[in-house]
């Protein structure tokens, strides 16, 4: 892949949001019914769940990820771009997660009790306290120059390890909904049930693209990044 930047990445990427966001609201909306904060019909409360973790905290925060690296604007605005869609990732997956308790508080069902719920919850902690440390260290107020320099890297790393947590745990959640589905009324091999693989198997490669985009090379100089400081 050599001489590929990381934009050419991003391009397959932000195609596959989109692909992820319209298969979810296929899903949800016409073979579930649709999404309700209230409603006698709870399905329609857990709907809202599975959209939001999906658009807000996989979609938004992979667009808050790439547009560091892909967007051609300076470092101080794309360190805005890339703060505001990761709160904006935060808040929407807190409401996701808010709907999915909801759901399992009117309906009787116990709480907490899977593998999906656990990583789910525990990686919107770590990525409210990476945003957090973020903003602290790079916006405001703002570590000294040389604190930034170390831990510009670690951030990155970590960045990229709560986001593939949350990709896993989107997995985890198709697997185990499709699997309670499929217990219940829908077919095995029916038309929802490929819709929500396919909707897993897609979520997996935008995850993997927007992971590309990150490590890949880049072979223009960034005149505002960290690493470059100008010689009094």
């Amino acid at each position: 892949m050599a001489g590929l930047r990381a934009e050419v990445f991003t391009y397959v990427a932000h195609a596959l949001a989109v692909a992820a966001a319209v298969l979810v609201l296929v899903w949800c909306i016409h073979f579930r019914g649709g999404l309700a904060f209230e409603s006698t019909n709870k399905s329609l409360i857990f709907n809202v769940h599975p959209v939001l973790m999906l658009i807000g905290f996989i979609i938004i925060g992979s667009e808050a990820i790439m547009s560091y690296r892909a967007l051609p604007l300076s470092k101080e605005v794309k360190k805005r771009i890339h703060l505001i869609l990761q709160a904006i990732a935060i808040v929407l997956g807190a409401v996701g997660i808010y709907a999915a308790f909801k759901y399992h508080n009117e309906s009787g069902i116990a709480n907490l009790y899977s593998l999906h719920s656990w990583i789910g919850l525990g990686t919107i902690c770590l990525y409210g306290i990476q945003w957090i440390l973020g903003f602290i260290t790079f916006f405001y107020p703002g570590a000294a120059l040389d604190f930034k320099q170390v831990a510009l890297p670690w951030h990155a790393l970590f960045g990229l390890f709560v986001y593939a947590l949350a990709v896993g745990a989107a997995e985890l959640g198709f697997l185990e909904k499709l699997t309670f589905l499929e217990e219940s009324d829908v077919a095995k091999f029916g038309s929802e049930a490929f819709l929500v693989n396919f909707t897993a198997l897609v979520v997996i490669f935008l995850g993997a693209f927007v992971v590309i985009s990150t490590v890949s090379p880049n072979h223009e100089e960034d005149p505002h990044d960290y690493t470059t400081v100008a010689d009094d």
